[in-house]
């Protein structure tokens, strides 16, 4: 009884040593439940983005500009290598955990020292050979959860990296669909430009058969350069922006502007700024930057539990079988047989400095993790209200802009008709025309500008991210410790 009173007796006087160096554990963070978007006018009809958000637009060009994106950009490349290293992360994590078992062998040739501790007189000889052959294995306890705290620590950051792939993702294909609406865009303002030009033209021919006939002064022939030199500076800058576009399309696909393949001109699609109703918690799941900062938020809970199972003792049992010989002839004998088993205590009485600084460290680590998550919830949020706000501004201009083109065309046709009966001359008509397409290409700086938004609306909505579905190619871990960013 002894024998067994007296390992269980220094048992507990370690465990009691041990209890009275711990700190106390850190009350959980704060973090937010909501995003703060209350008061953000949202539709009954509104619907979160899907991971396939451009089809919505119908643009065979644009679904073969985002799937060429997808494949060959360099960022996502990097993105999925940082994925890859935390899963190995991972698989390390999971080796301390259990049993290891670990095979050595050794054949060494040695010579003793004549002046050391045993000559080689009294053993008759200088040289000897010396073989060990055995297993060695060893289980670790874990009671305190320390090994466990890693592996779930390694399996977080594994799925922050899994959605910060997906912000990458997200963040090419908004640029690649700005990028191809921005082109069409452009398209469609330089050939406004270009008719501008026209009519700006045949009315300077007007005004110069004046001018020669001595009806109407010179200076309205310099107006009339003036505004067609006006007209064809934006020409020009409409054309220039063309070949930029392509090469920023190019390299978000990742090839040369020569490999981008030939681009139709199409008209912008119609926007639609509607936000569901759940917004402001739903954005939580919807986004992979708050997932992914969550996430890191639990690794940094984790490895404070893993800190704080530091000051506890580490117990194992450790065992050995195998052989050992002078005698490489009488290696496999049984009397080359060695055997070891034991248990093992391991205590940082003397470490507690140290250990305190690390755990310290890890509380610290925990406090930024989750103050930069409630600041991407609220950056998040930011965004959604800015572009969902700006959607309504800009549908409300171009409201009255259609007013301002519908009412120029108006005052065109009535100049046309005036013309026709002789009561004026073509130059009312062709001014009528300019300011109408003046107006229109003021109209499709407004469509641009509310696709683009758009765009940016669907990227801070997420852009059909969801935290609440399973990511395949994270490993799974046991039935308690499953959990979502979300939960």
């Amino acid at each position: 009884m002894t024998a067994i009173v007296r390992p269980l007796v220094a048992f507990a006087v370690v465990l009691g040593i041990a209890a009275c160096s711990v700190p106390p554990k850190p009350a959980l963070p704060d973090l937010r439940n909501a995003a703060p978007l209350a008061g953000l006018p949202t539709h009954g009809d509104g619907h979160w983005p899907d991971s396939l958000w451009w089809s919505r637009y119908h643009d065979d060009q644009l679904d073969q500009l985002e799937q060429a994106a997808l494949a060959g950009n360099p960022s996502l490349a990097v993105a999925r290598t940082r994925f890859d290293t935390a899963l190995h992360s991972v698989e390390i994590a999971r080796a301390a955990l259990g049993t290891s078992i670990t095979l050595n062998a050794t054949a060494q040739r040695q010579r003793l020292s004549e002046t050391g501790l045993i000559p080689p007189q009294f053993l008759g000889f200088t040289w000897y050979n010396q073989g060990d052959l055995g297993i060695q294995f060893q289980y670790d306890f874990d009671f305190w959860g320390k090994t466990r705290a890693g592996i779930v620590a390694a399996l977080d950051e594994a799925h922050a990296q899994a959605a910060e792939r997906n912000t990458a993702a997200l963040m090419m294909t908004t640029a690649v669909a700005d990028t191809y609406f921005g082109w069409q865009a452009d398209q469609a303002r330089l050939a406004l430009a270009r008719e501008s030009v026209r009519a700006l033209q045949d009315y300077r021919a007007l005004v110069a058969k004046r001018v020669e006939r001595g009806i109407d002064p010179p200076d309205l022939l310099i107006g009339a350069d003036a505004q067609i030199a006006a007209v064809r500076e934006l020409e020009a800058g409409y054309a220039g922006s063309l070949p930029i576009r392509e090469a920023a399309l190019a390299a978000l696909l990742g090839q040369s502007p020569a490999q981008l393949p030939a681009l139709t001109v199409k008209p912008l699609p119609a926007v639609d700024g509607a936000l569901p109703d759940n917004v402001g918690i739903d954005l939580l799941a919807r986004r992979a930057d708050i997932a992914a900062s969550r996430w890191r938020v639990e690794a940094a809970m984790q490895r404070v539990t893993q800190a704080h199972a530091e000051f506890y003792p580490d117990i194992s049992i450790g065992a050995m079988a195998g052989l050992s010989s002078i005698d490489f002839n009488k290696m496999f004998t049984a009397g080359s047989r060695v055997f070891d088993v034991g248990p093992a205590l391991h205590l940082p009485l003397f470490s507690l400095h140290r250990l305190r600084a690390a755990y310290g460290v890890s509380q610290a680590q925990l406090a930024a993790a989750a103050a930069q998550y409630n600041d991407t919830v609220v950056g998040a949020a930011r965004e959604v209200a800015t572009q969902a706000l700006s959607l309504q501004q800009i549908a409300a201009r171009r409201q009255q802009r259609e007013q301002q083109v519908t009412a120029m065309s108006a005052l065109r046709d009535t100049a046309a008709a005036r013309a026709r009966r002789g009561v004026a001359d073509e130059r009312s008509v062709l001014t009528a025309q300019a300011q109408v397409l003046q107006q229109k290409d003021a109209a499709a700086t407004l469509d641009a500008q509310a696709v683009s938004t758009q765009i940016a609306l669907i990227k801070a909505l997420g852009g059909g991210y969801d935290a609440r579905v399973t990511d395949a190619d994270v490993p799974d871990v046991a039935d308690d410790d499953k959990k979502s960013p979300s939960d």
